[in-house]
């Protein structure tokens, strides 16, 4: 089997991460994980905080805290909401980490070592009542592309495009907000990647062939436009340090490097810090260096992180002129709305994943984000649609299968699965149907389709229900109890096979659902077609209980409730 590395864009630590941000890249990455380590695969899903930066510093000025102890505790509180949605991270670290830390200074010691980079005078804005050079990000303004008024001086958050603070119009300070700003002479590092273009062009036409079109269009677009060199350091108090052994009079005045600098490294830094808890037993280089013939490695993120991940990365990477590990395949997701507008989460726009547990459990969020994301185009949450799902999705086609099924049985046979009747023409075209549809539903998921495998999944439940209708247990118990009970084994089977294939996306739910059978043995990590059409994984005879309720409607009070609470439209269809 093929060794799979995964790897999440970053989660910022400047608070608690919105539904936009799960669907973007965390979730789809764990549920892609989950389905393959249960295929068999050996996978490293790797993820952290993404620590550095203005941003951290300001949110840690905000709350009164040193920027370290901040950090900490907001990688904790992150971590406990991650651990609230079952993501299985096989690590969790932090860009602030001291393996993060050497390895992004011996990236940078080997690019400069290969001449790619340069250090450079340039002309900076500095605060007059700060008393600072600004890094970008401490300058907000209009944006000179889309008119968005609170652009930040790297990055417009409205369009996407990628900004110089002096740029921006009407340019004024992040910390004081003070617009007595100019422009003063000081020294940083760049990232020589105009050098490297033609090779990041070669690299991305010999691995883009298969990523989908929204990566592979947004890295062209960088390479079309000209790859421009970059200042890969800042003038900030929290970051990984310039080395002083490689420009020491750099060092002496504090420069650190720029976020998006380390921040991709630290994928690399967390799988050290994985294997450095365990080194007997992990090797991190063996996921990461001279691993192209060995190591599966996929990305997932939203198209705001895409060409740093695409382009600005692999330029680092090959500028070393080591053997690192490049992604080979981008799965890239477009934004997911608030009502028609963007979550934000400086702005507090929208459902936190925090917020999201305290109303309903993570399963209902993990099943209609999967099966609403954003692939293709942006898509919309509104509570209305979410409810709509939940509702018949989870609670009519699987959880109220899944409770009449095992109460009507207790009921009629007691607390084991019946024997009753030899399988026959309708259990055997319901095996065909299972298979067939299993089949699709690992096709998409081995695709990274996700919302394609949502539906399929939705399929197999709703084919429980077909033929639950179709055998009508409750009149054949009048009439013919051997066929009655037939039924509901075929039916419990069903059961303990939705438990196995639908782990990826609920997998709190799928645990349920298989715990209500008291196997000898299950250790069951997948079901194959064969398995599928005999549907005889429960044998006759195995106690069973009647778990509680898998999914509960969402009624139209709670509805009600939700958006009073979180804001939407009370007429939205």
């Amino acid at each position: 089997m093929a060794r799979h590395l995964i790897t999440s864009a970053l989660p910022y630590i400047n608070g608690i991460k919105h539904l936009g941000n799960m669907v973007g890249s965390m979730l789809p990455a764990d549920v892609y994980s989950r389905y393959l380590r249960q295929r068999g695969h050996e996978v490293l899903y790797i993820c952290a905080t993404d620590e550095h930066g203005t941003p951290a510093e300001l949110a840690a000025k905000e709350a009164g805290l040193p920027v370290d102890v901040f950090c900490a505790r907001a990688h904790d509180a992150q971590k406990a909401v991650y651990d609230g949605f079952e993501l299985a991270f096989d690590h969790f670290g932090r860009s602030s980490s001291a393996q993060n830390r050497d390895i992004t200074q011996e990236f940078a010691r080997a690019l400069a070592a290969n001449g790619f980079i340069e250090e450079r005078a340039i002309r900076q804005v500095y605060s007059l009542d700060d008393e600072r050079f600004l890094p970008d990000r401490y300058i907000v303004g209009t944006c000179p592309h889309c008119g968005y008024d609170k652009a930040r001086g790297d990055q417009c958050e409205n369009c996407t495009r990628v900004l110089d603070p002096t740029d921006l119009i009407d340019a004024r300070s992040a910390i004081s907000g003070s617009s007595r700003l100019e422009v003063r002479e000081t020294k940083h590092l760049f990232l020589l990647q105009s050098k490297l273009a033609g090779e990041v062009e070669a690299w991305i036409d010999a691995n883009s062939a298969d990523w989908p079109t929204l990566a592979s269009s947004i890295a062209r677009k960088w390479l079309t436009e000209g790859l421009q060199d970059r200042a890969i350091t800042r003038d900030l108090e929290w970051g990984v340090p310039v080395p002083a052994d490689t420009w020491p009079e750099l060092a002496a005045e504090g420069k650190v490097f720029y976020v998006w600098f380390d921040a991709p490294i630290e994928y690399i830094g967390s799988t050290k810090e994985w294997s450095d808890a365990d080194p007997e037993n992990r090797d991190w280089k063996s996921w990461w260096y001279a691993a192209d013939d060995t190591v599966r490695y996929t990305e997932f993120m939203a198209k705001d992180n895409v060409p740093f991940h695409t382009v600005m990365f692999p330029a680092t990477q090959l500028g070393t002129r080591e053997p690192w590990k490049k992604v080979d395949f981008v799965k890239a997701f477009n934004w997911l709305n608030y009502y028609g507008g963007k979550f934000s989460t400086s702005q507090r726009r929208g459902v936190f994943t925090d917020a999201a547990l305290e109303v309903l459990p993570a399963d209902y969020w993990r099943y209609f984000l999967m099966a609403n994301a954003p692939e293709s185009d942006d898509t919309s949450f509104t509570w209305e649609l979410f409810a709509s799902s939940v509702n018949k999705d989870l609670a009519d086609t699987l959880g109220n299968f899944v409770n009449r099924v095992l109460s009507f049985s207790r009921k009629r046979f007691g607390e084991e699965v019946p024997a009753g009747a030899a399988a026959g023409a309708a259990e055997a075209r319901l095996g065909e149907q299972i298979a067939g549809l299993l089949a699709e539903y690992e096709g998409h998921l081995e695709n990274l389709q996700f919302r394609k495998a949502a539906q399929a999944l939705r399929a197999l439940w709703s084919a429980g229900n077909s033929y639950l209708e179709e055998k009508a247990p409750w009149m054949e118990i009048k009439t013919d109890p051997e066929g009655a009970a037939l039924t509901l084994r075929t039916a419990m089977n069903l059961i303990h096979l939705y438990a196995v294939v639908s782990e990826p996306f609920i997998p709190a739910s799928a645990r349920a659902m298989r715990e209500a059978f008291a196997l000898p043995s299950d250790d069951a990590t997948w079901v194959g077609p064969d398995e599928a059409r005999a549907l005889a994984s429960v044998p006759a005879g195995t106690a069973f209980t009647v778990p509680p309720v898998l999914f509960a409607k969402i009624s139209d009070e709670e509805l009600a409730s939700y958006v009073e609470r979180f804001g939407g439209d009370p007429d939205a269809a």
